[in-house]
């Protein structure tokens, strides 16, 4: 389960650092994708694998699983290298608009990467980002 928040730099190689806590569960070999929300998507390759499986199953057409297909242009497997950094491809970067400040964020079943204005203005858009999204029985002693 991917948890919790870090705060890299990209370097001028497009290089950056994935937190050990988060590339113990992604494994040697890990994909980014672009997301809906302006940011990366990573997957590890087994989840990655498993999303593929189920796009290419569902009841859509072929004109609009090849439009789901084109959406996720520019996934990239990546491995990191000795020092836990990948490089970014240039459309990915430009995608997420990521500068040198980048965050890494924990989404449970994935990480994201995050240009850092642009992540906090998501959640600043909300003053209570969670109210209403939670069955607050799952947190009975915490109000919302």
């Amino acid at each position: 389960m991917f948890q919790g928040e870090y705060y890299h730099s990209l370097d001028s190689k497009n290089r950056l650092f994935i937190p050990a806590r988060f590339r113990e569960e992604l494994g040697n070999e890990f994909y980014l994708t672009p997301s809906p929300e302006g940011c990366i998507f990573v997957f590890p390759e087994e989840r990655w694998k498993f999303i593929c499986d189920q796009q290419s199953q569902n009841d859509s057409t072929v004109a609009d699983r090849n439009k789901i297909r084109r959406a996720l242009w520019g996934v990239t497997s990546v491995t990191p290298d000795k020092q836990g950094r990948v490089t970014l491809t240039p459309r990915l970067i430009q995608y997420a608009d990521l500068q040198k400040e980048v965050l890494i964020f924990g989404m449970t079943t994935r990480v994201e990467i995050w240009n850092l204005d642009r992540f906090n203005n998501a959640i600043s858009s909300n003053p209570k980002p969670i109210e209403g999204l939670i069955d607050e029985s799952l947190f009975p002693y915490v109000n919302f």
